[in-house]
């Protein structure tokens, strides 16, 4: 079975990668880009009868810093 885990900042926390990203956009003339968050996608090939509780516990314990980011999981 084929993952996606999408893993961003949770709102509030602050996000120097994609401020320089805005900033970078906004000095090559891109307008109207209003905010930009930066974030990973990790893509894992598993074993079809890994359960949740095994996916849940890599994203906490190694993809995700659960402190100040959230994670989302989709099958492909």
């Amino acid at each position: 079975m084929k993952l996606r885990i999408f893993v961003t900042l949770k709102p509030g926390v602050l996000d120097p990668q994609g401020r320089a990203i805005h900033h970078a956009l906004g000095s090559l003339g891109f307008a109207g880009v209003e905010d930009v968050r930066a974030g990973k996608m990790f893509e894992l090939e598993v074993a079809d009868a890994t359960d949740d509780a095994a996916i849940d516990g890599m994203c906490r314990q190694l993809l995700a810093n659960t402190v100040i980011e959230n994670y989302r999981v989709e099958r492909v």
